[in-house]
């Protein structure tokens, strides 16, 4: 590709980000971003495969019988209000593309037209996933569902880390993101007069030893080898000052890297609020909301990963793992791959109503993503 054609595209990739960002949706509502992106790939003579998707949508390059290899990007917004001062800001208030899903999209557009580029030399096919409801984590198993991977033998999905230097990419083998599991309880009590609790039963107490004993499911629990995390992140209880209110209700998140840790610590939970709702004679029910798994990278293909970004101009490190959740996990259920961070170099970090994405890294973002979508088709070690 000549230097005026790739400054065109650069262009052309930074400007649909900016009108993506510009109207953000979220999860399940991006009919408006799909129908963008439609318009995007139409454009290129880029074929939309026909699958049952309410919003999102896949595109396929190639025409060989070949290995099927896939990429995958979500295109859903936060609910959050924006505070990053860019001229494009989001016109949809309370609603801001604060986790860079408007790069991922953008940056995937650019790899599925430099495919099409060469499209008649591919040895295979690349399929490009533009996947919804990332952040409450429906999307994945909907496009799993829809028959997007049938016939696919690896997968990668990237996004964009803030906190690493613009044009780094960096992976590991192994897990990178941690499973992301959701609790909630609601503790009934009985209410009396503040000024003579004996005559009641108090849920504010009760909350309060519970979350006292929720900080050693992670000490006393789970190995000290395994990261975990626990916090608890809600607590409403009461009306006014002079009375024991009758209930309280606590919600919270645990988050781990092995699946062991995970189905312990949720089992251990369960006996430690049972215990306490015993202890206390209170009525107690404990929820437990199981998300995305821990994302766990091949280590094949994380390893190609991190070769491909060096041959493709840009650097490359083994990062740590992380706590943040990613529901791109349970594609890795189905076929093996790598999910991959691409620095972008900004002070805000994901999910932060000033955050924002380093333009300059958009391009090179998607020739990696190219590079890699056709390296992965003539390795010869794709089966592994």
């Amino acid at each position: 590709m000549s230097r005026d054609i790739s400054a065109t595209l650069g262009e052309q990739l930074i400007a649909l980000r900016h009108e993506l960002h510009r109207f953000p949706e979220l999860s399940n509502q991006e009919f408006e971003t799909t129908a963008r992106l439609r318009k995007q790939l139409e454009q290129h003579q880029i074929r939309i495969v026909n699958l049952p998707l309410k919003t999102g949508l896949v595109a396929e390059i190639g025409q060989s019988p070949g290995p099927l290899i896939v990429l995958r990007a979500d295109i859903d917004a936060l609910p959050i209000e924006e505070q990053s001062g860019v001229s494009y800001q989001s016109e949809r208030p309370g609603v801001m593309h604060a986790c860079g899903h408007d790069f991922h999209s953008a940056a995937a557009l650019g790899a599925a037209i430099l495919l099409k580029q060469q499209e008649s030399a591919l040895p295979g096919r690349v399929r490009i996933l533009f996947q919804p409801a990332e952040e409450t984590g429906q999307g994945a198993p909907e496009v799993i569902a829809s028959g997007a991977l049938h016939n696919a033998v690896a997968i990668f999905g990237l996004h964009n880390d803030p906190s690493l230097p613009a044009g780094v990419v960096g992976t590991r083998p192994g897990p990178l993101t941690a499973a992301v599991d959701r609790f909630d309880i609601a503790i009934t009590g009985t209410g009396s007069h503040a000024a003579k609790p004996d005559q009641g039963n108090d849920p504010i107490v009760i909350a309060a030893q519970i979350i006292s004993a929720a900080q050693t499911l992670i000490s006393r629990n789970a190995p000290s080898a395994d990261n975990a995390v626990v916090s608890i992140t809600q607590i409403h209880s009461g009306s006014t000052w002079n009375v024991i209110p009758e209930s309280a209700w606590l919600e919270g998140t645990v988050r781990t890297f092995s699946q062991q840790t995970r189905e312990q610590l949720e089992q251990r939970f369960r006996r430690i609020v049972a215990g306490i709702a015993s202890a206390f004679d209170a009525q107690v029910r404990f929820n437990w909301h199981a998300g995305p798994p821990s994302v766990v990278n091949d280590a094949h293909w994380a390893a190609f990963a991190l070769r491909q970004a060096e041959e493709s101009g840009l650097s490359a490190r083994v990062v740590e793992a992380s706590p943040i959740g990613e529901d791109f996990a349970f594609y890795q259920q189905q076929l093996p791959g790598a999910f991959i961070m691409v620095g972008t170099g900004e002070p805000y970090a994901l999910h932060h109503p000033a955050f924002r994405v380093n333009d300059a890294v958009l391009l090179p973002t998607a020739h990696y993503l190219a590079d890699l979508a056709v390296a992965a088709l003539i390795s010869p070690e794709r089966s592994q």
